[in-house]
């Protein structure tokens, strides 16, 4: 089901946010999987780079924003809506984030490097350094409709 079939279906259930717009995207690394993670409700956390978000125009989330999670062949898998939004340089994650991102072991080693390689990758490309201050969006949701 595309985005906006899914959008009919939620708010044909939840009328109180038919005047709501929403945010439909998939993850960067692992669509699928991380839709799975997301489904699951084992991954209630994101994080991505701040400076991104001012190279691509984007607004940064905010608290009470609605996505539509999509797989890789671009169908809506959920929605989700964000609870909590903070801006930490990147050595500041928290072990608790790293737990709600939901991937690997869920430890805080394990978020820190495949987040590093991640975003190492992704700022060589936009022309930038990374580093371990990076400023880093970390963003909490909880799944409303699947």
């Amino acid at each position: 089901m595309k985005a906006q079939q899914m959008w009919q279906k939620f708010i044909s259930v939840c009328p109180e946010y038919q005047n709501q717009s929403y945010q439909a995207w998939s993850y960067g690394v692992v669509p699928d999987e991380l839709a799975r993670l997301t489904i699951e409700q084992v991954k209630t956390a994101t994080a991505s780079a701040y400076e991104e978000y001012a190279i691509e125009n984007e607004a940064l989330p905010e608290v009470g924003e609605l996505n539509i999670i999509l797989d890789a062949n671009e169908e809506a898998v959920c929605i989700t809506k964000t609870n909590k939004v903070s801006v930490v340089p990147f050595l500041e994650v928290s072990e608790e984030h790293a737990f709600k991102e939901g991937e690997g072991d869920r430890s805080l080693g394990y978020w820190r490097e495949v987040h590093e390689a991640f975003f190492a990758k992704s700022y060589q490309q936009s022309g930038l350094v990374f580093h371990d201050n990076i400023l880093v969006v970390c963003e909490e949701f909880e799944v409303i409709y699947k």
